[in-house]
């Protein structure tokens, strides 16, 4: 006869769900926080943030030309939408850490020694990707597109349009650069091999081309200047899946702790 006093059994299976949802609350609330303070921070400067983030574009421009606000709002809202994606990608690494200790204790010993380098390197790689983005790429686009300009127009971009379209290409590159963490996880999973993919490589150029046309403004030298990349990074890619073996089954793992 059962204990009144003791749990059932769908007691004790609820009570380790439950536990887990407040663990997660914690770590959303911790992540939405560090978010919260890096944005507090950056506010008093979102308009110099702004104005670097204008930079590429505003040294193209003819003398005495400047970027104009078409909305009564846009002067304000614009540069508290960059700021508060800026507070967002510098908070992702206090995110992803937290997303690492909610998910750590779940994975066995060799996932853990994978995931936590490749979430890092995944860190790294998209905001290289921003960088790429803005360093590389934004000075030659921005130089073609004025100096294609047809005599007698002159160049004023809204300042809130000019914004969705640095965060488009931002977002763009930042995703292609995951090239090489996706094509390792690939490998590593065993869906599918390195020598497979090799062979698929002239499909992966075209591919590479075809994403660079979704992903970017629709002229050609931003869809090269984020598909020939795309393309190198795939080989990065495969060149360091070498390093990665495949994970051993639960019950290889549980035989070589035992041994």
């Amino acid at each position: 006869m059962m204990d009144g006093n003791q749990p059932s059994n769908d007691e004790q299976l609820e009570q380790p769900f439950l536990s887990h949802l407040f663990e997660l609350r914690d770590r959303l609330l911790r992540s939405l926080l560090a978010i919260l303070l890096i944005f507090l921070c950056l506010f008093p400067f979102a308009n110099e943030i702004y104005t670097f983030m204008a930079d590429p574009l505003m040294k193209h421009l003819p003398e005495n030309s400047s970027m104009i606000a078409t909305e009564v709002a846009s002067p304000f809202l614009t540069p508290f939408k960059l700021t508060l994606m800026a507070a967002i990608a510098l908070g992702m690494p206090v995110i992803l850490f937290q997303l690492w200790s909610f998910v750590a204790p779940a994975l066995y010993r060799n996932e853990r020694r994978l995931v936590f380098p490749l979430m890092l390197a995944s860190t790294l790689l998209f905001f290289g990707g921003i960088l790429f983005a803005y360093f590389a790429v934004f000075p030659i686009i921005f130089g073609f597109f004025i100096g294609v300009t047809p005599e007698g127009v002159t160049v004023m971009t809204d300042i809130s349009k000019y914004l969705d379209f640095v965060l488009k290409l931002f977002f763009a590159f930042g995703l292609a650069f995951e090239v090489p963490i996706v094509t390792i996880l690939m490998i590593w999973t065993g869906f599918t091999t390195r020598e497979a993919l090799s062979e698929k490589r002239p499909y992966i150029i075209v591919g590479a081309f075809v994403l660079g046309m979704l992903l970017t403004p629709p002229d050609i030298i931003s869809q090269t200047l984020l598909a020939v990349p795309i393309w190198l990074l795939f080989e990065a890619g495969i060149f360091f899946s070498r390093f990665f073996k495949k994970p051993d089954s639960p019950k290889e793992e549980t035989h070589h702790t035992e041994s």
